[in-house]
């Protein structure tokens, strides 16, 4: 069984961000922009382009402090989106850059309430990738650490207990409440399609097994 440290660790977020701005900028920068007007299954009603610019916004508004009441709240990220649909696409793709770059270190010295943002852009990451079809949506080298932030965030908001049995990581991970009063729900899959389950993302059916809670029950951003 994973155990996910009790301690918090402050530079999680940041290698995680390093880690998919090294191969997700490079793949932005390859694509025509005509890819950044395909719409995302993730995020209805959002191209790739507009996702892209919600991302690189959530960033700098971490980086810059700007941080208010409603901030990342539907009507705040449309306003985001809206500001920078005058900008060229390698505009926003410089700006979401910078942002996974500057971003780690203030989420570092934060008590943990940003942390789940760096889960967030990964999430986002695996949503552009499936829009264009590119292997590895929801998975690659970050996913080690994606699954370690996952595992502490729905600890710390006492989400749905769950054991988790992955079927390309070596040992089961327990996700959710420590504490309660029945068994853990089990999941037996991937980690991707997992990832894909906590993000409220489309699955595809029969290609898991979950048992002991609804799919419904296990989404964390919704």
């Amino acid at each position: 069984m994973t155990e996910i440290p009790e301690a918090r660790d402050p530079e999680l977020p940041g290698r995680l961000l390093a880690v998919e701005r090294d191969a997700l900028v490079p793949l932005l920068r390859s694509r025509p922009d005509t890819d950044f007007t395909l719409p995302t299954a993730g995020c209805p009603g959002w191209t790739v382009r507009e996702v892209l610019a919600h991302c690189s916004a959530a960033l700098m508004r971490v980086v810059e402090g700007r941080l208010g009441k409603g901030v990342f709240s539907p009507e705040s990220n449309d306003r985001d989106v809206a500001d920078r649909a005058g900008w060229t696409n390698a505009r926003v793709v410089n700006e979401l850059e910078r942002g996974m770059t500057e971003a780690g270190p203030v989420i570092a010295r934060g008590d943990g309430g940003l942390d789940v943002i760096a889960l967030g852009e990964w999430v986002h990451a695996g949503d552009v990738r499936e829009a264009w079809g590119v292997p590895g949506a929801y998975a690659g080298d970050g996913l080690p650490d994606a699954l370690a932030l996952l595992a502490r965030f729905t600890r710390v908001r006492e989400h749905v207990p769950l054991h988790a049995d992955l079927d390309d990581v070596d040992e089961p991970l327990r996700l959710g409440a420590v504490a309660a009063s029945g068994p853990p729900a089990r999941y037996l899959g991937d980690a991707a399609t997992l990832i894909r389950l906590y993000a409220g993302r489309p699955v595809t059916a029969g290609s898991y097994e979950l048992a002991g809670a609804r799919e419904a029950e296990l989404n964390v951003f919704g």
